[in-house]
């Protein structure tokens, strides 16, 4: 474990600061390194008239998983990729939508 442990630093070091890793979950001899992808942001503001005090902020975040990665007792690693399954069905609804409208538009010409 200690020798995946220190590829596990060494990947950390290597990707940007909006990845997060989870618990690493050992089985055998690999080691799975789930991977989320988290964005955030915040604001504040304050405003109003004169004789009027006002201010508000907010703050809002945004983590979603990014994949694993797989790491073998002799040190290889693989990256397994998260798939979205909901995007891709909406991407198949997208384009069937452009078909019906394009079919629509081409025989409204005849």
């Amino acid at each position: 474990m200690e020798h995946n442990g220190d590829i596990a630093t060494q990947l950390a070091g290597r990707l940007g600061e909006r990845e997060v890793f989870g618990t690493p979950v050992q089985q055998g001899g690999t080691t799975l390194l789930p991977v989320a992808r988290v964005r955030g942001g915040g604001g504040g503001g304050g405003g109003g008239k004169a004789d009027e005090n006002g201010a508000g902020g907010g703050f809002g975040l945004n983590a979603e998983p990014a994949g694993a990665f797989a790491i073998s007792a002799d040190g290889a690693v693989a990256w397994h990729p998260a798939v979205n399954v909901n995007r891709i069905v909406w991407g198949g609804q997208l384009a069937l939508a452009v078909a019906i409208t394009a079919c629509a538009i081409a025989f409204r010409r005849r």
